[in-house]
């Protein structure tokens, strides 16, 4: 399972690149402006969790917007030893003062059940293509969670997931694939049997992006 977690490949020279990866250019800095809209939305349909685990936290992107919430407990977790260190090393000394550092694998994560009232996990679900690994991942974060699971993925029935379709069929088959578009009714089909049920979900850029949002809730 761990060698699906591609920041545990990271090592400190690619963490740095991975740091500067979402300021550089202009295009890149809207991007990033609408992930942390997106981002302060379902933190709020999720009622403001108290306890908040980021996984994977890669280099502590949204650890600021985390923090935003006085008193939140922050555990940032990533399979990378070199990515924890890079976050921990460019975020705001006031913001890594609320932050607890972990290191572990989101297959198997280090954590109690029922720890944290939501996990937060940003740019991880659309890296795994097997089913039976999906439904790995989720069913940890359903035992983790207490309450919610704000996740990212690339979904289908927008232009982009199209025009992607269309340019996959013309290229040749690679061995290595590490993105994919997930169909709408398969991942929350997922979701279900893992033990969730969808609250709401929010398209980065409606009918034409494919990254979308789904707040979770843990099914009783």
């Amino acid at each position: 399972m761990a060698d699906l977690e591609l920041s545990c490949k990271y090592d400190r020279e690619q963490a740095e690149r991975y740091l500067r990866k979402h300021q550089a250019g202009f295009a890149r800095r809207i991007s990033n402006w609408r992930d942390m809209q997106v981002a302060r939305k379902a933190l709020l349909l999720a009622d403001e969790p108290d306890s908040v685990l980021d996984l994977p936290c890669g280099a502590g992107r949204f650890w600021p917007l985390l923090a935003e919430q006085a008193g939140r407990k922050i555990i940032a977790a990533d399979s990378s030893a070199d990515m924890l260190m890079v976050a921990w090393n460019a975020q705001p000394l006031d913001v890594i003062k609320r932050v607890r550092l972990l290191y572990t694998s989101a297959f198997a994560i280090d954590l109690p059940d029922n720890a944290v009232d939501s996990i937060f996990s940003m740019r991880l679900l659309h890296h795994i293509s097997d089913r039976t690994n999906r439904l790995a991942l989720l069913k940890e974060f359903h035992r983790v969670t207490r309450d919610s699971l704000i996740i990212s993925l690339w979904v289908d029935g927008n232009l982009k997931s199209l025009r992607r379709k269309r340019t996959e069929a013309t290229r040749p088959r690679r061995a290595y694939q590490n993105r994919f578009v997930m169909p709408v009714r398969e991942i929350e089909a997922e979701f279900a049997q893992a033990g969730f049920s969808v609250q709401q979900h929010i398209d980065h850029v409606p009918f034409l992006q494919m990254w979308r949002v789904y707040v979770l809730r843990k099914s009783p």
